[in-house]
């Protein structure tokens, strides 16, 4: 999903870059308005800031720096008239990569968002790549890659029925494609095309934002809680007695036990779960009841990207926050269509804190065999038929 946050206020230039952009075009009047849009983006390799140049240069300049500073991920670009050379140093000293006229092209827009989806694969490339290195790899063992091969193509070919009339089902509801692919962090780390039945409207992730309270792995607490900020070294004259144990990095400070507890909240959140969403469509919620919108994974599972039974292969964002000695140890294990986090307590409206599905997952990873493998099938053929929309 592609982000476009747009710091101005002049409307026809608003109407015209929204209506040339693709994704999600986010319009934001101020500055902290458009810091605390993109507090909420996960994903930053391919989110653009454009910024509406104003008479107030200094103050412009002084913003983009903190943007780029704050979000170095983060794409910023420039939108104003014609612009002196002198100047227009000035902005990209600060921090701009771009810019681009209030009429913009839309042959320009689409070089650049090719290039932040270019940006964006690589990303999910390198992170691949550098934490296979960092860990042991793990090898499917041939007794469960010969059990995959011969019980998914057994399942589809007595399933081709349902995938057929399921597919014609989701096309006939509503416009978009059948089958949703997302890209998914699987055992050691390795990145692949994740697929589904498309349950949710074609523009479901321009509305996550609009129900993130929704969210069954938020708690009160955690949402109402002002973070520390850390303060730039520049800025900071003495720490405190009290404050004896500190981090440092090169530009901010910030206390140990502040730290570790942001990094707590971070793994609080990292998955999101929405009961009864309302971006889901009819055929969706009945195709999620009974989990047939997971069926077009059998042939991730032929593609050797999964395993019948594993830990569920997780978003980058989500993959990210769990690289540490406590977490990684889930990914050495295979990425499966079901797991152990799936079938406890699915009866309770699919209530489950992240915490205890990341020890399901770590669990699994640690003891799975093929006894296990085949209690936990079974468990899942009695959890497809329930009266909870999970």
């Amino acid at each position: 999903m592609q982000y476009n946050v747009y710091i101005g206020t002049q409307r026809t230039t608003i109407d015209h870059i929204r209506s040339v952009v693709n994704g999600m075009f986010i319009p934001a009047a101020t500055y902290v308005d458009a810091v605390h849009v993109i507090d909420h983006i996960r994903e930053r390799y391919n989110t653009s800031v454009l910024y509406e140049a104003t008479p107030q240069t200094e103050e412009d300049c002084r913003q983009i720096a903190a943007l780029h500073e704050r979000f170095p991920r983060v794409y910023l670009i420039l939108v104003t008239s014609v612009i002196p050379e002198e100047l227009l140093a000035r902005y990209r000293q600060a921090g701009i990569h771009n810019v681009f006229l209030p009429d913009v092209a839309p042959e320009k827009v689409k070089m650049v968002e090719d290039y932040l989806n270019l940006r964006h694969q690589q990303k999910f490339e390198e992170f691949s790549r550098r934490h296979r290195n960092a860990i042991h790899t793990f090898r499917l063992p041939a007794w469960k890659r010969t059990f995959d091969i011969v019980f998914t193509g057994i399942a589809i070919l007595l399933l081709s029925p349902l995938l057929i009339g399921t597919a014609i089902a989701i096309r006939m509801e509503s416009k978009g494609q059948v089958i949703y692919k997302a890209k998914r962090a699987g055992s050691n780390y390795h990145i692949f095309d994740f697929y589904k039945f498309r349950s949710m409207y074609t523009d479901a992730d321009k509305h996550l934002k609009e129900y993130s309270t929704l969210n069954q792995y938020r708690t009160e607490e955690t949402d109402t809680r002002h973070p520390y900020q850390a303060i730039p070294l520049n800025k900071i004259e003495q720490v405190s007695d009290s404050e004896t144990s500190v981090l440092v990095s090169d530009d901010y400070i910030i206390p140990e036990k502040e730290y570790l507890q942001q990094q707590k909240e971070k793994q609080i959140h990292a998955f999101v779960k929405i009961e009864n969403d309302p971006r889901v469509t009819r055929v969706g919620r009945f195709i999620r009841k009974y989990s047939i919108d997971e069926l077009p994974q059998l042939f991730n599972i032929l593609k050797g990207d999964m395993s019948i039974v594993g830990n569920r292969p997780l978003p980058l964002y989500e993959a990210e926050l769990l690289t540490n000695d406590n977490y990684a140890e889930r990914f050495m294990a295979p990425a499966g269509l079901t797991g152990l986090w799936q079938v406890e307590r699915r009866g309770d409206s699919g209530r489950m804190s992240a915490e205890e599905r990341n020890q399901l997952d770590i669990r699994y990873a640690r003891q799975f065999s093929f006894g296990m493998d085949m209690k936990i099938l079974l468990k899942t053929f009695t959890a497809f038929i329930q009266k909870e929309n999970v």
